[in-house]
Order: structure tokens, then C-alpha cells, then sequence
């Protein structure tokens, strides 16, 4: 792990640091579970909704097309996790093959994040569920395109934030039903935020100048659908 770069192992000390929130989240957002479903994780990066699973479930694949965060997952990763390079647009299994699809904190980097939740959908089995979390937009257009501003300032592969009406919308054009849904406010420190993002320290006047504030608050959307 030493050999990974300073943004990386910070990424990580951060998911070790939320790690028991994470888990007692999802084991309440997905009560009751049987204990033998085959989950997917969409956009696993270096595991951490894998890992949060992983003790609640029979099997975690991981997909994720950045090879150093795999890696990352991989050497961290307990025995019913495995992980798979490729592209979250197109999930490289079969119609309805997990009983649980997750995917969080990953639309925002996607341009085209229907396809994303239309093949979560594919891959779902008939009565399966949909586990959905990401940072929401604002539902004033002006404030969503400055966070946005911001968001692709201190990181390029950011692209936009969905307000929760979006998210619940491209949920229900693949004829998914939510079941459980709630926002959790985070608070985030500007200089640790733009850390984890390895942005040089020459490079962040305009960033900040751009920021909401040295500590600020977002929204994460939480949402559970169930395919009928």
C-alpha cells in the first residue's frame, strides 16, 4: 500500500474511517437480508460499499475501470469479494444474474448516467433491489451549476450532480420501485477535500476561491427500488 500515490492511501483512510456508519446503514436500508445473495457493487473504486456488504451477504463482485483502485481492493478485499475491470455503462454479465445491485457516489462522474442505472437494472434478478447512493444537486439550477463549478474545479472527472427528483426519475424509467429513500447532510473540510483529490497546493487559490466555504455541507441521496 505504500506504493500507492498520497490522494489514493488518503482515500483510503478516509473509507476505513466510515466504514462501521457505512455498514449500519446499509444493514438498515436493505433489513431484512437472507444472507446468501450475490451482490454487484457498480463503481466499486477501492471497496468500500463492497466491503460493507461483504458480511451481510453471500457473494460481492466489484466493478470498476480503474485498475489502481482495484488493486487498492483487491489487497484489502475478504474472501467473498472479487473485483473486475471494466465499464460501468456496460456490465459485463447477463440479464438479472445478482439478487442486489449497488452503485454509490458514482453517477456524478458519469456523462450519461441512465445508462448506468438502465444496466443495474439489466443485471438485477426479477424482484431484486437496487441500492443507489450519491451526492444530490441543488433543485435551484444556479446553485447546482456553481457546485458543479467547484466539483469539476478540484476534480475534471466530476461531471453533474442530480437533484433528487433526477435520481428518482431515472429510477423509474427502468420501472424500479423505491422502497426506502433518505438525504444525509455531510460536512466536509475544504483543505482535506481537495487532499483526497490530489490537487496540488499551487493549483488551489481559484479552487477555493470557487468553494462553498473551508467547511461546508452537501447532500447524499440514499435510495433502495426493488425490480418488479
Amino acid at each position: 500500500m505504500s506504493t500507492l500515490p498520497e490522494a489514493v492511501r488518503l482515500r483510503l483512510a478516509m473509507q476505513e474511517e466510515r466504514a462501521p456508519e457505512l455498514e449500519a446503514r446499509v444493514r438498515r436500508l436493505l433489513a431484512p437480508l437472507r444472507g446468501d445473495e450475490r451482490v454487484i457493487d457498480v463503481g466499486c473504486g477501492a471497496g468500500a460499499l463492497s466491503f460493507a456488504l461483504a458480511p451481510l451477504v453471500g457473494e460481492v463482485v466489484g466493478v470498476d475501470s480503474s485498475p489502481e483502485l482495484l488493486a487498492a481492493a483487491r489487497e484489502r478485499a475478504p474472501e467473498n469479494c472479487t473485483f473486475v475491470e471494466d465499464d460501468a455503462t456496460s456490465l459485463p454479465f447477463g440479464y438479472g444474474e445478482f439478487d442486489l445491485v449497488g452503485c454509490a457516489r458514482v453517477l456524478h462522474h458519469v456523462r450519461r448516467p441512465e445508462l448506468v442505472v438502465a444496466d443495474m437494472a439489466r443485471v438485477a434478478r426479477p424482484r431484486g433491489r437496487i441500492l443507489l447512493a450519491d451526492q444530490l444537486g441543488d433543485v435551484d439550477p444556479m446553485r447546482s451549476i456553481e457546485a458543479d463549478r467547484f466539483e469539476r474545479a478540484r476534480d475534471p472527472s466530476h461531471t453533474r450532480l442530480l437533484p433528487d427528483g433526477d435520481v428518482r426519475a431515472l429510477l423509474e424509467a427502468n420501472n424500479l420501485v423505491v422502497t426506502a429513500a433518505e438525504i444525509v447532510r455531510e460536512t466536509r473540510d475544504l483543505e482535506r477535500y481537495l487532499d483526497l483529490a490530489g490537487v496540488p497546493e499551487g493549483e488551489r487559490g481559484p479552487i477555493r476561491g470557487l468553494a462553498p466555504g473551508r467547511a461546508y455541507s452537501v447532500e447524499v441521496g440514499w435510495y433502495v427500488a426493488r425490480k418488479p
